[in-house]
């Protein structure tokens, strides 16, 4: 029997995701997500686009679903922080899929909804 944390732990540890949208926040099609996973904890780093390095850490809160907490180095020189709830799935081509609820903490202000979708190995 598989538990929440091995679930996400197979579909998330290691691998690399890209924007499949995201309207209102700074990642986009240029951005690479790059996950951990060791038992309840996930964290990670992103850059890419507009996004010159950055940094998640949160854990597993159920079966398909993680928290996390994000900060950013823009290419502007902007530093952001924020706070996200995600959905772990998979898309038709057995492709791994993230979607998030997030908002900003710092730095900015509002939030949105985002999409995230497995880069080819």
């Amino acid at each position: 029997m598989q538990t929440p944390c091995s679930q996400i732990s197979e579909r998330l540890n290691d691998r690399r995701f890209t924007v499949a949208g995201n309207t209102h926040g700074l990642s986009g099609a240029g951005t690479v997500f790059h996950y951990q996973v060791e038992g309840d904890a996930v964290w990670g780093t992103y850059q890419g686009g507009r996004i010159r390095m950055g940094h998640q850490v949160g854990r597993v809160t159920g079966a398909d679903t993680l928290e996390l907490l994000y900060h950013c180095l823009t290419t502007d020189g902007e530093i952001l922080a924020g706070w996200s709830r995600g959905t772990v799935g998979i898309d038709h081509a057995g492709r791994t899929t993230l979607s998030f609820v997030w908002g900003w903490l710092s730095g900015a202000t509002g939030g949105g909804e985002s999409s995230y979708v497995e880069l080819d190995a």
